[in-house]
């Protein structure tokens, strides 16, 4: 096995067919497929069960891509602690954060990161937090800024901001009439209203279901979408509910929505800086921790 070979094999794995992964790869889809041939007859097992769309791992498969990955990771550890022993102040991160929380954060972080890392380049990952661990795992980024759970043993977690969970509602709603904004009562008593709803892959998303499996209410979806914006717009806007952390209950609804926190509930999902564990994070990107929980930490007293 070598980096290369390793480096193949898991992006076929993860793009599911030998076209896309050449495609996403830079090389042709004949040249790709000869490498997996001789990978395969040197170790003389097969590594993709090749009757099943998208292509998926044999058991061989799935060995190879366990030692793979570590060697992987590895590699790209030993590369970024020379890069980082060679010049300290620059240097490449993939930091993964999604399009809201970036939208929140990276205008008031970015400056004083550039500032005091001219040379280091950012390579930006937008999505969900839900799809962030995964992207971690698979070591396609370095670091990322997510709302998590704490409990994985593959990461490390630095906390940057705690958050509350409660329910966003429009002032026309009949909930608005019955409780002044910022009073802590429980889900049930929102539980015949309709709700606007995120799409799955949002963690407010994962905290939505858990609730309402939990206490067993069956919600009124007013609407589904994936934007969180759209979704705070459209919920004070028709009178709806939606479930929200804190955070975002901000200037471009306050003036037509109420918030709530949850009574009885405790949120276990909270903002984190999460890396790889074992890792040594090369300073530009500790640095970039640190601005961030600054950062949050001066705006969260603004709006305070």
């Amino acid at each position: 096995m070598n980096i290369k070979q390793a480096q193949y094999i898991q992006t076929i794995a993860n793009e599911g067919s030998i076209t896309a992964a050449a495609k996403k790869l830079y090389i042709s889809q004949p040249s790709l497929s000869q490498m997996v041939r001789q990978v395969e007859k040197e170790l003389g097992v097969t590594l993709f069960d090749r009757t099943s769309l998208p292509l998926r791992l044999t058991y061989a498969g799935e060995k190879y891509l366990e030692c793979a990955h570590t060697m992987i990771v590895a590699n790209d550890r030993l590369e970024n602690q020379l890069q980082d022993i060679r010049q300290e102040n620059s240097g490449h991160l993939r930091l993964g954060i999604s399009v809201q929380r970036g939208m929140r954060i990276l205008p008031l972080a970015m400056p004083k990161f550039i500032a005091r890392y001219p040379n280091v380049s950012l390579e930006l990952r937008e999505t969900g937090s839900v799809r962030m661990e995964d992207l971690l795992r698979y070591g396609e980024i370095d670091l990322a800024f997510a709302a998590l759970e704490s409990t994985s043993a593959r990461f490390d977690y630095k906390l940057i901001e705690k958050e509350t969970t409660g329910i966003l509602v429009g002032r026309s709603s009949k909930l608005a009439e019955r409780f002044e904004s910022g009073t802590a009562i429980p889900l049930k008593e929102a539980k015949n209203e309709q709700f606007v709803s995120l799409k799955q892959g949002h963690s407010i998303r994962v905290v939505q279901d858990q609730l309402f499996r939990m206490l067993d209410i069956d919600p009124k979806i007013l609407m589904e979408v994936d934007s969180l914006e759209m979704a705070k717009r459209v919920t004070v806007s028709c009178g709806a509910c939606m479930l929200c952390p804190d955070i975002y209950f901000d200037e471009t609804v306050i003036k037509k929505g109420v918030f709530y926190p949850l009574k009885g509930v405790e949120n276990h999902r909270h903002f984190y800086a999460c890396w790889r564990k074992g890792e040594d994070l090369p300073r530009y990107a500790e640095d970039l921790i640190e601005i961030v929980a600054g950062v949050l930490d001066g705006r969260r007293a603004w709006e305070i």
